[in-house]
């Protein structure tokens, strides 16, 4: 998940800009990042101008956008952007964009300094699918976009600004979102308010996959989620790696039908045994994954990605 580089993405295979020979541009997802970990090795700005220099550039789908320096000590995701940004006129075909491809071993998610990724949305109005690792300074501001297909923000605390802007977007295309909300210490202070115009649905026409999960509040999630108007439209949901105890469970079999939906996620979860087998009962004809379950009497309940 966060321990290992992505080797595929967007449905392409993952390769440096440095293995370029005999793939054309649009085979491959390409890897763009610099290394300040070490005084000879070039920055992201020169791999990136590399990968223009390119005479196919024009026809590079996807993008991962790995480390650009040391997140830890301030270094943030504006160079990145700016230059994404700026190269759009001659990225005409690009897609997909993964932005923070940092592994643990290189910093931990919490530490990876993000920026206001609106630019990358405006700047590429054909995009399809938009990942982003890490919350701390992330911004977006509400937008319009009609070709983006799948959003997904990858982190240990994602701030609640961010989460409102999503709900107040008009993203007509949009069929994936995936938001780990995470934990308060790390800018995770989302909640119901916060929450509600996504569950309202109203910018989200065509969503089929609804991901609010990794939360601390991960109760509060199933209780929205129970009386949610987008629910009905959704395929899959996914509350899973966040705090979900029995209350939470209670509260999405006590709300609206869920047997519509073809998977629920709920792994990494505190439910009791009981309350499992409720579940599953429950919800026979839909896919659930009940796994990694945690001591619901353990008084110290962590979700899966904070730090």
């Amino acid at each position: 998940m966060i321990h290992a580089h992505l080797t595929e993405f967007h449905g392409l295979p993952v390769r440096y800009v440095d293995q370029e020979a005999g793939l054309t541009a649009s085979q491959v997802a390409w890897r763009v990042q610099g290394d300040s970990y070490e005084e000879d090795e070039g920055t992201f700005a020169d791999t990136f101008e590399q990968l223009l220099e390119w005479d196919d550039c024009d026809e590079v789908r996807a993008l991962v956008v790995g480390t650009w320096g040391w997140a830890h000590n301030d270094d943030r995701a504006d160079v990145p952007v700016r230059l994404l940004v700026e190269a759009a006129p001659r990225l005409p075909a690009l897609e997909a964009i993964f932005l923070g491809d940092y592994v643990s071993e290189e910093s931990e998610i919490s530490w990876i300094g993000q920026a206001d990724v609106t630019p990358l949305l405006t700047a590429y109005p054909r995009l399809k699918r938009l990942d982003v690792r890490g919350g701390d300074g992330l911004g977006l501001r509400p937008v319009v976009h009609t070709a983006l297909e799948t959003l997904r923000f990858e982190s240990g605390g994602l701030p609640a600004a961010v989460v409102r802007a999503i709900g107040a977007s008009s993203l007509p295309a949009l069929r994936h979102l995936e938001l780990w909300l995470g934990d308060e210490q790390y800018q995770g202070d989302s909640g119901p308010d916060d929450w509600a115009a996504i569950l309202a649905g109203g910018g989200l026409p065509a969503l089929t996959h609804l991901g609010l999960q990794d939360s601390v509040r991960q109760d509060d999630v199933a209780a929205a989620v129970a009386t949610a108007p987008i629910v009905a439209r959704l395929e899959s949901l996914d509350l899973s790696m966040g705090v979900l105890t029995d209350a939470g469970a209670e509260a999405l079999l006590s709300g609206q039908p869920l047997t519509h939906l073809k998977r629920l996620n709920l792994r990494h979860h505190y439910l009791s045994e009981e309350m499992a087998a409720n579940v599953a009962d429950g919800l026979r004809g839909v896919e659930v994954d009940l796994s990694d379950r945690q001591d619901p009497e353990d008084d110290w309940r962590y979700i899966e990605v904070s730090e």
